[in-house]
């Protein structure tokens, strides 16, 4: 509980228990700051705001009506109000912590999960991303992939309490361009790539990578910039960053340079040069862009201090990443991958993993759909990626909102000039059929959704069981019970 007075000047010293973004919920003694988000502005709501406990107001706008017993405080930029307030509220609590943030189209929630299991053993480190939040014992479900400035700032707070040192966090491009992480002091930001993804929003790749960017502009400057060299933004992500910067790539010169790879269906080989000197590393991790997320890892964990020689162990065991290149195996004869793969270039990039995996004389079956409303023009560029790689196609749902999954369908198969395919709309039902049809050898990519427990329909969240669940329990009716 704090005084309103220790966050803004010349106001009245009431007593503050909580902040407020979401006119919805109750917060009793509140500050309600008028937000202007994607689909709503907080100035329309500032009523419902002071029903639910408001008892001062941060807006930037004029309004339309002024209560004699409530605060009202016009400050020129809300989010920026929000960000000093949130951050001195939960007592400054990312300045606390040794920050690391990831930003890029793929590759995120992996890279910020291997920062988090290789330096959790010597400095008690906690997740906040697409997949959950965690930290100690404590496991949440996730939010947004960046939470939002309140809930962010109280995350990050609680892990403070909790203990932990040191927090590994997912920045999204929308996070960054609505500000949520405008207050966090990051000592390492890292960026993976950028291909086609969020274009609904931002509108133009050049608006989506300078979402990005600002990031990497405002680090402070003790901070590290870690860049993929390979990538065609990578350089200019981390340009006028005011701040030391590293790269990271396999073929083009990096100060962690991948100097040769070998891919395995069950592990990675790698031998890396950092500066002079060379490492041989052998990881449980698979496919091409494990070795980009894993060596990011290791260099940003590497210029904050910590030498390569106390990884290299955790490296080889490291912890399964839900629904990132997840592995089912109930002991079937052909290989099961589910993967969040939802981009173009991510497709692709798991696509050309399972060809490496798969007999030339073996099928590579994929499934896949794509979300309703998000968007849409990168639905036919999924039927032609899959189109390139895959023996068997199958269609189905992945969030649909409130569009139809059939006509979803239908444009990705627009894409698919040469490969059979089938929809079956119903993706608990695609899932059994794929592995019903699979072959001893083949491979299944399961697509889209990764570890999610939930499709998004046009009444809002369903629950969902599953890909990975789905998959075990078609193995056990069509292989383990039954003879083929």
């Amino acid at each position: 509980m704090m005084k309103l007075s220790e966050f803004f000047e010349n106001v009245p010293d009431i007593e503050i228990r909580s902040l407020m973004a979401d006119s919805r919920k109750r917060r009793p003694d509140s500050i309600f700051f008028c937000i202007k988000g994607m689909a709503s502005d907080g100035h329309r709501f500032v009523e419902q705001a002071i029903e639910n406990g408001a008892r001062a107001i941060v807006y930037s706008e004029d309004l339309p009506l002024m209560h004699d017993d409530i605060v009202y405080i016009k400050v020129d930029d809300v989010t920026a109000a929000f960000n000093a307030v949130a951050d001195k509220f939960y007592g400054y609590p990312s300045h606390k912590l040794e920050m690391y943030g990831v930003t890029g189209t793929n590759g995120k929630s992996s890279i910020a999960c291997i920062i988090r299991d290789i330096l959790n053993p010597v400095k008690p480190t906690g997740y906040i991303g697409t997949i959950s939040i965690e930290y100690g014992s404590v496991k949440l479900p996730p939010l947004l992939t960046t939470p939002n400035i309140d809930d962010l700032h109280g995350i990050l707070g609680d892990m403070v309490d909790a203990g932990m040192k040191a927090c590994a966090l997912e920045a999204s491009s929308i996070g960054i361009e609505q500000g949520r992480v405008s207050a966090i002091d990051f000592d390492v930001a890292v960026f993976t790539n950028l291909t086609h993804d969020h274009l609904d929003y931002h509108g133009t790749m050049e608006k989506y990578f300078l979402a990005k960017k600002r990031l990497f502009d405002s680090l402070k400057p003790e901070a590290v910039a870690i860049t993929n060299v390979d990538d065609a933004y990578g350089l200019r992500m981390v340009q006028d960053a005011p701040c030391r910067r590293v790269t990271y790539g396999i073929h083009n010169k990096a100060d962690y340079q991948v100097v040769s790879y070998q891919l395995m269906k069950d592990r990675t080989k790698i031998t890396l040069k950092v500066r002079d000197r060379e490492y041989e590393i052998e990881t449980n991790l698979v496919a091409r862009f494990n070795i980009y997320n894993l060596v990011a890892a290791i260099a940003a964990l590497h210029e904050k201090g910590m030498p390569i020689e106390d990884m290299l162990e955790q490296i080889r065991h490291l912890s399964q990443i839900a629904g990132r290149m997840e592995r089912v195996d109930e002991g079937q004869p052909f290989n099961i991958i589910v993967d969040f793969a939802h981009t173009p270039d991510g497709i692709e990039q798991v696509c050309d993993f399972a060809s490496h995996i798969t007999p030339k004389e073996n099928r590579i079956i994929a499934l896949t759909g794509s979300a309703g409303r998000r968007d849409t023009e990168k639905r036919p560029v999924f039927g032609e990626i899959l189109d390139k790689y895959c023996d068997m196609i199958i269609l189905t749902e992945d969030d649909p909102r409130d569009e139809q999954a059939m006509d979803i369908c239908h444009e990705i198969a627009s894409g698919i000039k040469d490969t059979n395919y089938i929809i079956v709309e119903d993706r608990y039902d695609a899932i059994r059929q794929a592995v019903e049809i699979a072959d001893r050898g083949d491979t299944i990519i399961l697509l889209g959704k990764g570890d999610e427990r939930f499709i998004y329909r046009e009444y809002g969240r369903e629950p969902y069981d599953g890909d990975d669940a789905i998959a075990r329990q078609a193995v056990h009716k069509y292989w383990l019970h039954d003879e083929k």
